[in-house]
């Protein structure tokens, strides 16, 4: 073809191939538009989100051990705290009241497993013990005797009501009346809250997180139980939200206390766990830790526990461990609670199983403790 044969045919071709071109970039440029504006949009979603302490659900993402950096890492040892020191009543029962809580006008306290009547979770030649659950385990008549000796333990009085309830780890909380303490059956709920003197309002615990609230001015109590999927669900932010609506509670009136429970030493979980806090709170990823086995031998001669099974699927190297202590202490602040205003009265209820009950250190076979609050009708 001569050169005179390609400049006549090279103008029509080179026309369509330019407009090809602006065609292609007027696509990009809207694709690019599209991304922007999709990105504000997300972007826009997820800030709303964080002025609320919540994230985007992330649960259909893969979950990794090391999305987001990397855990602090501690030896179980390091995390375990020493035990707190009972009060011995006169009756026997061992329970544990609140540092600083000098309120005349209140009851306050949790138990623990020494100084009851049941023998359903001892040694034959151990004294009673203070089981407060009605299991399947135990007598009946023990655990309602145990539940008199609390009474009269923190009250003064074994007649004092005591409002228990049926939980399934919720963030259902109730209003409670005098009228509560005649039921045949309990309520089904994970808190209760009152402003009416003479009762006592409990949550049963065996690992949970028990959480008191007390307003001092209004003088309104409320009683929290707080497992892992609870404190997924706020259950201690709703309960300061109920009072708050309920009796005109205002933060900056309120106390609260943390009580034993099954503690970030102790408290291993999945990354099923990891990925719930995590689509609830954007401090969630915060709450865990890699924790090392706290057996001496197997940390100091791994190789003598290597087996062939799958990564992930054998016992050795560090654990993932959530804290709940410190997960409901931020729900309590985030509800606008002072952080001195929360005590956290502590002990990890598997390190100490000659004070505590453990649902997981007895593999499911144990007894149940209380956390107690009320309104004294003397004052």
């Amino acid at each position: 073809m001569t050169a005179h044969h390609r400049k006549k045919t090279s103008g029509p071709q080179r026309h369509k191939s330019v407009g090809s071109l602006r065609a292609a970039d007027f696509s990009r440029a809207s694709s690019l538009a599209r991304v922007r504006a999709s990105k504000q949009t997300v972007e826009g979603i997820d800030a709303m989100f964080a002025i609320g302490g919540l994230v985007r659900n992330r649960r259909g993402e893969a979950v990794s051990g090391v999305r987001g950096g990397r855990f602090d890492h501690a030896v179980q040892e390091w995390l375990a705290g020493p035990a707190p020191q009972p009060v011995i009543a006169a009756n026997g029962a061992a329970w544990l009241p609140i540092p600083g809580w000098d309120f005349p006008w209140l009851w306050s306290g949790f138990s623990t497993r020494s100084g009851g009547l049941s023998r359903a979770y001892c040694a034959e030649d151990a004294r009673g013990e203070l089981n407060l659950g009605f299991t399947a385990e135990d007598l009946r008549q023990a655990v309602s005797a145990n539940r008199r000796l609390l009474a009269e333990a923190v009250t003064g009085d074994p007649a004092t009501p005591l409002i228990a309830l049926k939980q399934f780890h919720s963030n259902l909380v109730v209003r409670a009346t005098f009228a509560d303490a005649g039921r045949e059956r309990p309520r089904r709920a994970d808190g209760q809250i009152t402003d009416e003197p003479g009762i006592l309002l409990a949550v049963q615990t065996a690992d949970c997180i028990p959480v008191i609230v007390v307003d001092r001015t209004r003088r309104a109590v409320g009683v929290f139980h707080a497992g892992w999927r609870g404190t997924v669900k706020r259950i201690a932010e709703i309960g300061v939200g109920r009072m708050r609506l309920e009796f005109g509670s205002k933060p900056e009136d309120m106390v609260a206390a943390i009580g034993p429970g099954n503690s970030v030493c102790c408290y291993a979980v999945g990354e099923e766990v990891l990925s719930e806090f995590e689509s609830q709170f954007s401090y969630g990823r915060e709450l865990f830790r890699e924790v090392d086995d706290a057996d001496v031998v197997r940390r100091k001669y791994p190789m003598l526990f290597l087996t062939q099974r799958a990564p992930g699927h054998s016992p050795i190297g560090p654990s993932l461990h959530v804290d709940l202590i410190e997960a409901n202490r931020r729900q309590l602040m985030d509800a606008g609670l002072s952080a001195e205003s929360i005590s956290v009265v502590g002990g990890c209820t598997q390190c100490h199983p000659e004070l505590f009950y453990s649902h997981r250190g007895s593999h499911g076979r144990t007894g149940r403790m209380m956390a107690i609050i009320g309104i004294s009708s003397r004052i």
